[in-house]
């Protein structure tokens, strides 16, 4: 999201230095979803709501928005919990809300940092399991990690030391 200091950086081919703020927030809301370690839930947006968010910015209408982002919550086990807020959930309530949100906009990517760093190890490893899911429904899915354990989860695991790849 920030600015990038030198290289090429091309987003299904086309190249983001040349894109002005809001075309490139766009870009990223078309091809890459996130889902963040704090979850990054509104506080005041209902769980649906929270997952219809993307789709707000792409100018889905409400309704076909709503629908989407139930089929989504149905996909990661919270449709029952369409209508309550983030602080009337569970922690691993939260991140499944914040996958379907990162889902909904159907990216070629999903960008992971820490998302059960403030999980315990059952709900981490059902969060591993839904990430292994969209991954086989040939979503790419990066995920960050210092827990050896949910490494060990992934198909392909690349290790940095001091800001390189280290084998």
């Amino acid at each position: 999201m920030d600015d990038y200091d030198s290289g090429d950086y091309e987003l299904d081919g086309t190249l983001i230095k040349n894109l002005s703020q809001t075309q490139s927030a766009q870009y990223r809301n078309k091809f890459i979803g996130f889902v963040f370690q704090s979850f990054n839930l509104l506080p005041f947006k209902t769980a649906w709501e929270n997952v219809a968010l993307p789709l707000y910015y792409q100018k889905i209408d409400r309704k076909d928005r709503r629908d989407m982002a139930m089929e989504y919550l149905k996909r990661v086990g919270l449709a029952d919990w369409a209508e309550h807020l983030p602080n009337q959930m569970s922690g691993g309530q939260q991140q499944r809300v914040a996958i379907a949100r990162a889902l909904v906009s159907q990216p070629k990517v999903i960008l992971a940092d820490e998302p059960t760093g403030a999980l315990d190890s059952t709900t981490s490893y059902e969060v591993m399991d839904l990430f292994k899911k969209v991954n086989d429904e040939c979503i790419t899915v990066i995920l960050v990690t210092h827990e050896h354990d949910i490494a060990d989860m992934a198909s392909r695991i690349i290790r940095l030391k001091d800001g390189m790849i280290d084998n």
